[in-house]
């Protein structure tokens, strides 16, 4: 009789997350992840076709988690809101410096990025979108779009939020 397995995906989308953050992109592999989940390797990439695949699928999960926690400050004033975004973005950054940071990982990744960039942008942009539409000056969807940006650019540069906060009221009423 075959062995059920409980919540695979779940702990090998966590053991892969632990493995890439604390040994890097090249140290993590599916064997790996694998062994450490006592699961055989073809049993993970029943789950995820690759190893580039297993760490996207972390970050998304990761990425939409952080969405829905901005999207429950959406309704709100425009400080509060983008101040939760600011956060979020930050936490989210400093979560995966270590792989953002990491010269392997970079080198595999650096071809989807200007594929993902935008849809990353798109999908801030309409959780943004709410308070933009409410309080900006400016309407229409550039709008949300260039918030969404001055957001992602900032924070990963490690600006301070009241720096981008000081630009960005004079937009909204």
């Amino acid at each position: 009789m075959p062995k059920i397995l409980e919540n695979v995906r779940e702990r090998v989308l966590a053991e892969a997350k632990r493995q890439a953050l604390e040994n890097g992109y090249e140290k993590m592999t599916i064997r790996s992840v694998a062994q450490a989940c006592g699961l055989g390797v073809g049993t993970v990439y029943n789950y995820f076709p690759s190893k580039d695949m297993l760490i996207a699928s972390f970050m998304l999960a990761d990425w939409q988690k952080m969405l829905c926690r901005i999207r429950r400050e959406g309704q709100g004033e425009p400080e509060t809101v983008l101040r939760t975004a600011y956060t979020e973005l930050r936490g989210f950054s400093d979560g995966y410096r270590t792989l953002f940071a990491d010269r392997a990982a970079a080198k595999v990744f650096a071809a989807s990025f200007a594929e993902r960039h935008p849809q990353l942008l798109e999908q801030l942009a309409s959780v943004l979108q709410p308070v933009c539409e409410t309080y900006g000056r400016a309407q229409g969807a550039f709008f949300p779009q260039f918030v969404a940006e001055a957001l992602l650019t900032w924070t990963v540069g490690g600006r301070p939020f009241s720096d981008l906060y000081h630009v960005l009221q004079f937009l909204f009423t």
